[in-house]
């Protein structure tokens, strides 16, 4: 299975997936209409089929307690009710019957037709209540006995109870109908439509499964599309067929995507010509840098022979001479890391004595309290660290307050190392821009003895290595606190640098 279909395969498995929710859609649908409807079906057959056999057993128990059970002595003996019953039960459509009667002193005598089916005590007590209890005339009523009926359940099986006696003197007739085969019939019918039930969910899932992949397939595609999109391939185009919302929105996607190219393209163009522009500038500008430094040195010799009026000039013209300097040298190294040409020369140095070297060639060893253990062995560009400690300390000197306490430590894999100072700290509003280039934190003083740029170049230092610097204040509240963490061995992890390195190498063995 291709990587394609397997992230086809696994989307659709997702309850966030469109597919996923269609289909379940349209299953909850099908199987609410289809239950619904055959809810009613089973209801509306169920109540056909009872009131059908209950009718037909009820009239004709009723025809035979007028036609058989009236004609009864007045007083009938128990054979007299025995064999009215038995010829009531043999006419009759499936039911057994049971009559009734009363001698002198209100014994009961009982004849019936099945003796191990039905007797009084399978009556309810209420039906028989309901049998025997006078009802009075009204003008609705000129019968003072009627034919009661009651569903009942006897030993798991379902029957139809019906009483009734005969007006104006005689037996009372109750009548038992199992309703067992109407039972059977109707949870036949169930499966029936517990199978259509079935049956209509899986067709709806189908059905759905075919529109989800007609509908969704033009939208996987422009996911598809916006993903290569957003990847950085801006050539990626759809391919527009119909005339349905879909295609109008393939054809949205493909002038977006055209005019994003555009815009691209021109915004890189740009770019990249004021990406030139600094570099050739920086270049242009390092030669007569060079004079001039060559010359503000001279005059920084000769400054205490000078005329005392034009000495404060001598050494402006050098304090200058050399910020332009730092600032051409910052220009150029920005430049580098823009057009990805900046590369790492991996060695493998102490931390403790590259700290230190760091330190003493700036002349801050009054200044700065070192806490490093030495033969601390890591592989990384010693330029380029010394290039962040210069500006992480030279910043905490600059902008913080003495003594800066620089600590070296290692953390599992990594090089950690952190530059406190004792100053006022970075205001809240600063903290998250002290990395940025140019920025400076009160825009009314734009003009300062930095670039605006150390800090930014620290940070592109430490990325290349593929490390990171973090800014905070101390918890304390007594100055700021940078946390420099680097990889102890920067070759694992920057196969690029690392193949760099190799050439740097290979190239400085055959200069010697």
């Amino acid at each position: 299975m291709t990587a394609a279909a397997k992230r086809s395969l696994l989307a659709g498995l997702r309850w966030t997936s469109l597919r996923l929710r269609l289909v379940v859609v349209f299953a909850l649908v099908a199987l609410t209409a289809a239950v619904s409807a055959s809810g009613i079906a089973y209801w509306l057959n169920r109540e056909a089929v009872l009131t059908r056999t209950q009718d037909a057993a009820l009239g004709d128990f009723r025809q035979e307690m007028q036609n058989r059970a009236a004609s009864l002595p007045l007083h009938p003996t128990k054979d007299d009710l025995q064999n009215a019953a038995v010829q009531m039960a043999s006419s009759s459509p499936g039911y057994s019957v049971l009559l009734v009667d009363k001698r002198d002193g209100d014994k009961p005598i009982v004849g019936n037709s099945n003796l191990d089916t039905f007797t009084l005590d399978n009556v309810p007590l209420s039906l028989q209540q309901q049998v025997n209890r006078r009802q009075p005339s009204e003008a609705g009523n000129t019968y003072p006995y009627h034919l009661f009926w009651q569903r009942t359940s006897i030993r798991g099986t379902p029957y139809l109870v019906a009483g009734t006696r005969i007006i104006g003197g005689g037996p009372t007739g109750y009548m038992l109908k199992s309703l067992d085969q109407e039972r059977q019939d109707l949870n036949s019918l169930a499966w029936s439509l517990g199978i259509a039930t079935g049956l209509a969910l899986v067709g709806s899932a189908l059905l759905a499964q075919a529109a989800a992949t007609t509908v969704l397939r033009p939208v996987q595609r422009l996911g598809d599309a916006a993903r290569k999109l957003g990847e950085g391939k801006l050539d990626t185009r759809l391919v527009v067929s119909g005339t349905d919302e879909l295609a109008d929105l393939s054809r949205t996607f493909n002038r977006a995507a055209i005019s994003l190219e555009k815009k691209v393209a021109d915004m890189s163009a740009r770019e990249e010509s004021s990406r030139r522009f600094v570099a050739d500038m920086s270049h242009e500008l390092r030669t007569p840098l060079t004079a001039i430094t060559a010359v503000a040195e001279v005059l920084e010799d000769e400054a205490d022979s000078l005329d005392p009026m034009i000495a404060p000039a001598v050494h402006l013209v050098v304090s200058e001479t050399r910020r332009l300097n730092d600032l051409v040298e910052n220009l150029m190294e920005v430049t580098r890391f823009d057009a990805g040409t900046a590369r790492l020369v991996l060695d493998t140095v102490d931390v403790a004595d590259q700290v230190t070297a760091c330190i003493d060639a700036r002349a801050w060893l009054d200044a700065v309290d070192l806490d490093a253990e030495r033969g601390m062995m890591v592989r990384l560009d010693p330029r380029r660290l010394d290039v962040i400690l210069a500006n992480l300390i030279g910043n905490a000197l600059k902008h913080g307050g003495s003594p800066v306490r620089v600590a070296v430590r290692t953390d599992g894999d990594e090089l950690v190392i952190e530059v406190r100072d004792h100053g006022p700290g970075i205001p809240a509003d600063v903290l998250p821009h002290v990395f940025d280039r140019f920025y400076k934190a009160s825009a009314s003083r734009p003009r300062s003895e930095g670039s605006g740029l150390g800090l930014s170049i620290a940070m592109e230092n430490a990325h290349i290595h593929g490390g990171d610097i973090t800014a905070a204040n101390s918890p304390d509240g007594d100055g700021a606190v940078f946390v420099l963490r680097l990889p102890r061995d920067a070759e694992e992890l920057t196969p690029t640098a690392r193949d760099e390195g190799a050439e740097a190498r290979d190239e400085k063995g055959d200069a010697t």
